[in-house]
């Protein structure tokens, strides 16, 4: 029987590039999305010609009732579920000074970077540790798509370096708690990515890297995000839970 697994933001940038390698791994999913159902249809015809079957979530993770029709949905078509890759995020509406940014815009943020992970989180869990019971081989993990947001400052979007700072306690939380039950809890810190949501500071950041922003001289790419959590969902590092896996081109290595 195949594995399932569960990618917030799945249908575009970074969760399209983890979608796409963990059906080339074998596994079965279903992506979230806020995009109505027919709007990303070629997406999902995309990653089932990877040989899996594929369900589209549609919903707000912000949204307790839009989480629990999330899970329900892949309760009725799968009625299991081994990964759970919380990968989706926004940016502020509207990049603030620290001193002039909003209540609304934390909120927005928050409500979705980490609110929204943090109890979906805890949903799967105790759905992975009832399986887990009545299953001796099932195998589960979580995997939490943070960034170097989570470390480094950035003084105009300040609600974005709190969630994912968030994020990263939250992930150090679970694998704390998901120990005993052998569920590994990983976190994958994307650095510089191209993608929609870098897309209006891409002349920016052109000229930061040539300017050797980052030790490997490119952008990064959603490719290079979806091979690190394939490895990790398939298991290659059971013996590592709670850890960050960096993927940022040496963008955060101190050098001198």
């Amino acid at each position: 029987m195949r594995k399932v697994a569960l990618i917030t933001g799945g249908s575009r940038g970074i969760g399209l590039g983890i979608a796409e390698h963990l059906a080339q791994a074998g596994f079965d999913l279903a992506i979230n999305g806020m995009r109505p159902a027919e709007a990303v249809t070629e997406v999902v015809q995309h990653l089932k010609k990877k040989g899996g079957d594929v369900i589209y979530c549609q919903g707000d993770i912000a949204s307790r009732e839009d989480r629990i029709n999330m899970l329900a949905q892949i309760t009725n078509h799968y009625g299991r579920l081994h990964v759970l890759v919380n990968n989706a995020g926004v940016a502020p509406k509207e990049r603030r000074d620290l001193l002039e940014a909003t209540e609304e815009s934390f909120e927005y943020v928050l409500s979705t970077n980490l609110q929204g992970p943090y109890f979906l989180s805890q949903k799967a869990a105790n759905w992975m540790i009832d399986q887990g019971r009545k299953q001796a081989d099932f195998r589960g993990c979580i995997i939490n798509i943070s960034s170097i947001s989570a470390t480094v400052a950035s003084v105009n979007r300040g609600e974005y370096c709190v969630a994912k700072a968030g994020l990263s306690m939250m992930t150090q939380l679970f694998a704390a708690r998901l120990g005993e039950f052998d569920i590994p809890v990983y976190e994958v810190r994307p650095g510089i990515i191209k993608t929609d949501m870098t897309a209006g500071v891409t002349e920016k950041y052109d000229r930061l890297i040539e300017g050797g922003l980052c030790v490997q001289k490119r952008w990064g790419f959603p490719d290079d995000v979806g091979k690190a959590v394939a490895a990790l969902a398939k298991g290659d590092f059971p013996y590592s839970t709670g850890q960050v896996i960096m993927v940022d081109g040496g963008l955060t290595l101190p050098r001198l």
